[in-house]
């Protein structure tokens, strides 16, 4: 193999020439990839793709094919997340496109920085009934990415890749769209007319903080007697890491996390609270709310509450919202200071200015004392012969898993009561995965991209039986990468928060249950099995510790079918319905109930 170094000065490439064969559009491309920090992409083989896929083994890309498209945009939307890098991934024309759409959609939504590769019929063949070539890919892409482009001239491909990287990254992160016809992929380049663009140049600095809003953050601290934080994905890396808690510890401010992302404060710190829905549960012990809140790279909305009031307070509240999208500042909240910077140059400004706080011990001890609140220990570990109380199910799992995994969680009440015990599991990383589109089944794609992007850590992916059912054949693909993942299937044989909604405002004795049922015979065990996995099936609590320990310690991915009960409904369920408002208000599921234009007797 091969080289050729350009003549556009330092603007340029070393590029790598095969020894074999032409250098085609597709070398460009993985070569222009590698040269932004691209070592693997997720993606499903198809034939448009072939010339970039050839390009990436001389490009030193790894490639992770998986059984569907969805999964493979999801696992680089994770892989970003776990590895603070671009994900990238590949997806064939149109059928590949199609499958791929719900991972941009949840990318964008999420606000997750992947690049995705597409390709197209030639460029003559437009409007001609073509194969794969019916949907204008670029125009459905647009409205579910940050940009979306079609290149249609193969010398162009450094300076657009370039351009697509930085704009996945900068400001706001999310997804971005190349769709390379396949004439452009495997047409060479005139090597001297290569448009570099800015390939071969240091990305842009971050957005810091105004110093007059520094100035308005000290003071408001400075007059808490309660502040916390709430942290999100827009707050991570080691080395922001490292900067935050110095600012909590001087500060001595409990720290919260968002479900999306946490938490960045070690396990067994005094200043560690837990998820942040935890925060509703101040008035059950007769506790006030935050008097500050520093919502840090932590977006507003269902996550976080809502605009009910009981994470987030309504009133008697200051609230601090650091965020680089100055659009997501006071969407659904009161702002008192918004701030546009990211995360890492936030912390940085208040910790040169050496902010005062009044928050006492008593306060810090109070929130991290929320964490450990749980209502169940005294409820029995089976609620019907065979079935496990959901409670102290997963609490065991939490107990047995070895320190320091990344936990992954899907599903609805599953995620619920996984969500709730979550600090148990003692997480280096963990993460809510179907986001603020409620996307069940991205949890597949996000215990992918994690393993991959750290695969020193046992990966624990958490579903109901109803996500696990969306992407059960990845089991394959982490048998064929050797990838350390444990999936644990809550199986209570129903979709439980569709049911508990029903059973809610229908009445439980009602005789209806409507597309909430599934196979209570189902043996997801026998399927792990069959693709190579060890698998277990347990429905005693006093079996699980032992069936966890065996399934890590197997050496192979692992599946856990653990048999739980649809009942009790999570108090999370019971707080989104608010069923019990009285007849002059109209019960709107999952929502805020709204009152009635009129009520007659």
């Amino acid at each position: 193999m091969g080289s050729f170094t350009s003549n556009a000065g330092d603007a340029g490439l070393k590029l790598k020439m095969p020894s074999s064969r032409e250098f085609l559009g597709g070398d460009l491309l993985a070569q222009s990839l590698a040269a932004l920090g691209c070592k693997v992409a997720f993606g499903l083989h198809g034939g448009h793709l072939d010339a970039f896929l050839i390009g990436c083994s001389d490009a030193n890309i790894d490639l992770i094919d998986t059984r569907h498209e969805t999964v493979a945009v999801q696992a680089a939307e994770s892989y970003a997340k776990v590895s603070n890098k671009v994900g990238v991934c590949f997806v064939t024309a149109n059928s590949g496109f199609s499958n791929g759409i719900p991972g941009l959609a949840t990318a964008f939504a999420d606000r997750s920085p992947i690049f995705c590769i597409t390709s197209s019929p030639p460029l003559r063949d437009a409007e001609t009934n073509s194969l794969q070539g019916f949907h204008d890919q670029v125009v459905v892409a647009k409205p579910i990415t940050k940009f979306a482009h079609r290149v249609t001239n193969v010398e162009e491909i450094p300076r657009i890749v370039a351009h697509a990287w930085r704009t996945a990254i900068a400001g706001a992160p999310g997804p971005v769209l190349l769709d390379c016809p396949i004439d452009v992929l495997f047409s060479p380049p005139q090597l001297d007319r290569i448009a570099w663009g800015a390939i071969n140049r240091p990305l842009p600095y971050g957005a810091a903080a105004d110093p007059g809003a520094v100035k308005e953050v000290a003071q408001l601290w400075s007059q808490a007697k309660r502040p916390a934080f709430i942290t999100g994905t827009g707050a991570r890396g080691d080395s922001f890491a490292a900067n935050f808690l110095k600012l909590a510890e001087a500060t001595n401010t409990p720290v919260f996390y968002s479900p999306k992302y946490g938490s960045i404060i070690p396990h067994g710190h005094r200043l560690r609270g837990g998820p942040a829905v935890r925060l509703a549960l101040l008035p059950t012990i007769n506790e006030q709310p935050p008097d500050l809140l520093i919502l840090l790279g932590a977006r507003t909305g269902f996550l976080l509450g809502g605009r009910g009031g009981a994470v987030i307070p309504n009133s008697d509240c200051k609230l601090i919202q650091v965020d680089v999208d100055g659009s997501e500042i006071g969407k659904s909240h009161a702002v008192d200071c918004g701030i546009v910077s990211t995360s890492q140059n936030f912390v940085e400004q208040m910790l040169s200015a050496s902010v005062k706080s009044a928050s006492s011990d008593e306060w810090v001890k109070t929130a991290s004392s929320l964490k450990d609140l749980n209502e169940f220990d005294d409820q029995p570990e089976e609620t019907s012969p065979g079935r496990l109380h959901p409670y102290h199910a997963i609490r065991k799992v939490y107990q047995s898993l070895p320190e320091g995994s990344i936990v992954i969680i899907d599903g609805g009440e599953a995620g619920s009561w996984s969500l709730q015990l979550l600090e148990l599991a003692r997480a280096n990383l963990a993460m809510v995965s179907t986001g603020y589109l409620g996307f069940l089944g991205n949890g597949w794609g996000y215990a992918l991209g994690a393993a991959v992007a750290d695969p020193s850590r046992l990966v624990v992916s958490i579903h109901g039986d109803g996500s696990a059912g969306f992407h059960l054949a990845e089991l394959d693909t982490f048998v064929r990468f050797k990838l350390k993942v444990l999936t644990i299937v809550m199986n209570n044989s129903v979709w439980a928060m569709s049911l508990a909604g029903q059973e809610l405002i229908y009445g439980e004795k009602t005789p209806q249950r409507q597309a909430s049922k599934l196979n209570p015979a189902a043996e997801y065990e026998t399927v792990a099995a069959g693709l190579q996995c060890a698998s277990a099936k347990v429905n005693k609590v006093a079996d699980i510790p032992g069936a966890v320990e065996k399934l890590v310690n197997s050496g192979k991915p692992g599946l856990l079918n653990l048999i739980i009960s649809e009942n009790p409904i999570h108090p999370g369920t019971k707080a989104m319905l608010n069923v019990n408002v009285g007849k002059d208000w109209i019960v709107v599921p999952y929502y805020d109930n709204i009152p009635r234009p009129y009520y007659k007797t």
